[in-house]
């Protein structure tokens, strides 16, 4: 039975790791790559669902590697081909830009923006050559948008993953490949882990809805955006913030 692939960048652990679940249970074949194979990945290859998944060692950002694995990851679909691209690998870092080095600047740009436009362009060539449609997913964040004391490269990186997604869904829209950013808020995941019990209350307090976002509630969104219900939405930044950006 043919089934849909989709690829899925960082996808070894965190939001990543539950996205990757949700979607193999959901009966995608999905591909995901990371610097480094993690346990939870060996599980997975062990499971029901081993069959559809396909993991390889990749850096994004570190020029060709994006080439290859989605080279790789659509010779392993076979007749599937590809299907969807989700954009989440990526990194953080906190910092006053005044005092903030340079060479983290890049980094955070090169992994989390000319990472992923490598691999758009690097998924991009796949569909056009199939002709079948598809779909981009960048998971961006609240802060591109908003933007937040001391995260000025990490900010630059995802509010260009946004112009990223709209230029793209222009230029692939007529292909009917669809390009959206899910921008996240504040996610109950590892990185949000590092705030204390108070500044995670005060998030809350802020929240309409009174709550941090889980990672459930991306993988929905996300769900949603590669599904036929999503046909006629591109070029779109959808926030899941619980209203913090209101």
């Amino acid at each position: 039975m043919k089934r849909k692939h989709v690829i899925v960048t960082g996808g070894s652990r965190g939001l990543g790791l539950k996205m990757v679940e949700g979607l193999l249970a959901d009966g995608y074949r999905v591909s995901t790559c990371s610097r480094s194979k993690t346990d939870a990945i060996e599980q997975l290859r062990s499971s029901e669902y081993g069959g559809r998944l396909f993991w390889q060692e990749c850096s994004i950002g570190d020029e060709g590697q994006a080439d290859d694995f989605v080279k790789a990851a659509v010779a392993a679909a076979g007749d599937d081909g590809l299907y969807g691209l989700v954009n989440n690998a990526g990194v953080a870092q906190a910092g006053i830009l005044a005092s903030f080095p340079n060479v983290e600047s890049e980094r955070i740009l090169r992994i989390n923006l000319l990472g992923a436009i490598e691999m758009a362009r690097a998924a991009a060539q796949a569909m056009l050559r199939q002709n079948t449609g598809g779909r981009i997913v960048n998971i961006s964040s609240i802060i591109g948008s908003r933007g937040y004391n001391g995260m000025a490269a990490y900010s630059a990186s995802k509010a260009g993953m946004d112009g990223m997604s709209r230029a793209l869904a222009r230029e692939l829209g007529r292909r009917q490949i669809t390009v959206n950013s899910l921008a996240p808020g504040y996610v109950e995941t590892e990185m949000s882990s590092t705030l204390t019990a108070a500044q995670l209350s005060q998030i809350a307090n802020r929240t309409p809805l009174g709550r941090l976002a889980t990672e459930q509630d991306i993988l929905d969104v996300l769900r949603f955006l590669l599904s036929d219900a999503s046909r006629m939405v591109t070029g779109q930044v959808i926030l899941v913030d619980g209203g913090i950006s209101c």
